[in-house]
């Protein structure tokens, strides 16, 4: 066992979280070590590569909200000025409705936006008017929690509405159905869009994989400042003694002064069994529910164009389809996501990939032939945003220990930013340590 305490700080994980963390640190002139048990690092937001083309596992969109996350972006590849296909809102299910927010300053763009969409009536774009309005007028704040439908039903609102607009949105945001959603979680991601300033809406798709976006150029980033990545190494197990925390890599013993642990749930639990002070942490996490995402990749033997780079269909499985040579110039591959998918979990990848591809050719006309088709389950994609949810906090009990990853304590359900934002709130904890020990020192 390696004999001194490094001065260095371990992060478990090299996803959003860890990487943020990682980045914020090495900028503050103090070195990590990053562990990442996986070849690329990225998480569950990471490169997949087949046929030699560059996948993700899963379909992520960014909105014009998620402010530290494009802060870091641009903070490690400052000189990648085409790193988004950006466009502002635009909510287009296939010949069936369309909400556009228009090129005005808020709360113009969502208003003008609203009385020109496609596929509802004036009375339904009224009463989408008097929800919104009424949820600002509260701050978006509800006295109690409870499901997005049953604050919709509370509303009245219209069934096409639900059905186009306010169901695939819960979904996509919160990948837990509406029945079973936070209503309260849901409306902060409306305050945060919609609700906000103009750009905060915009739709933000990624002209490269999800590691080539951030994760890679974050590590690049921080070996550059001092501190080291190790991919391809899982930490086995975590112990504590007087002089900090040993970790078991590949066999072997390594001590650090403070742990950022930054991998998905699941894993997190399994790490804390052997601290006791974080028992109260692990059963907070080990009482999570986990919802899917199917990824669905469809490489076509020629070009096939659809009517928008992002475009949802009615009445299919899949929510969202995504033309990759309009974001990235992959021609021919299409990417279709089924979000809080767990009827799918099990389910032939052939028959749902020949699913999808029936439902384009009937949406969109003639295919050509199929190249060959990847299905990418995440069965524990995210944890289930259910109402009054407890959520583990970033700072816990145990001294120099801190979660980092997006199912803890947030306004946010599972998204890239709040895997972000948390592991920024590890990282400034972290360095305020730093700064008490070296003090105290001196």
């Amino acid at each position: 066992m390696t004999g001194a305490v490094k001065p260095s700080i371990a992060i478990i994980g090299g996803g959003y979280a860890g990487m943020a963390a990682a980045v914020t640190l090495a900028d503050r002139g103090i070195p990590v070590t990053v562990f990442e048990a996986g070849a690329v690092p990225g998480g569950r937001a990471r490169r997949v590569t087949v046929n030699d083309t560059a996948l993700d596992n899963g379909l992520h969109i960014l909105i014009g909200a998620y402010s530290e996350t494009l802060r870091l972006i641009e903070r490690v590849a400052a000189q990648r000025q085409d790193a988004f296909l950006r466009t502002p809102l635009d909510w287009h299910i296939q010949n069936t409705f369309r909400l556009r927010a228009a090129v005005l300053p808020a709360p113009l763009h969502v208003a003008i936006g609203l009385l020109r969409a496609q596929g509802i009536t004036l009375s339904d774009k009224l009463a989408l008017l008097r929800f919104m309005q009424a949820m600002k007028a509260q701050r978006y704040r509800l006295a109690a929690d409870t499901t997005v439908s049953a604050l919709l039903e509370k509303y009245a609102q219209p069934v096409v509405l639900i059905e186009y607009l306010w169901n695939p949105l819960c979904i996509a945001a919160l990948n837990t159905p509406a029945a079973r959603a936070s209503a309260q979680v849901f409306l902060h991601v409306l305050r945060d869009s919609l609700g906000a300033g103009r750009a905060d809406s915009d739709m933000l798709l990624a002209r490269s994989d999800l590691s080539a976006l951030f994760p890679e150029p974050a590590a690049d980033h921080v070996r550059n400042h001092g501190g080291v990545i190790e991919l391809n190494t899982p930490v086995e197990r975590i112990t504590q003694d007087a002089q900090g925390f040993v970790l078991q890599v590949r066999g072997e013993m390594q001590r650090f002064k403070q742990v950022i642990c930054a991998v998905a749930p699941h894993r997190a639990a399994a790490l804390l069994a052997d601290i006791p002070t974080l028992a109260a942490a692990r059963l907070q996490i080990e009482a999570l529910q986990y919802e899917p995402i199917h990824s669905i990749w469809l490489q076509f033997s020629e070009r096939v164009t659809l009517p928008a780079p992002m475009i949802g269909l009615a009445n299919s499985p899949t929510q969202w389809v995504f033309d990759r040579e309009q974001i990235c110039g992959q021609r021919g591959l299409i990417g279709a996501v089924i979000s809080a998918s767990a009827e799918h979990v099990g389910a032939s990848q052939d028959a749902l990939a020949q699913r999808i591809c029936t439902d384009l050719a009937a949406q969109f006309g003639p295919l050509p032939p199929l190249a060959w088709h990847r299905v990418i389950a995440e069965k524990r994609a995210t944890f289930s945003c259910t109402p009054d949810l407890s959520r583990p906090a970033q700072i816990t009990a145990c001294s120099n220990f801190y979660l980092a990853g997006d199912y803890t304590a947030s306004d946010y359900p599972a998204t890239l930013e709040s895997a972000v934002r948390s592991g920024l709130i590890c990282a400034d904890t972290c360095a305020e340590a730093c700064a008490g020990a070296h003090t105290t020192t001196v």
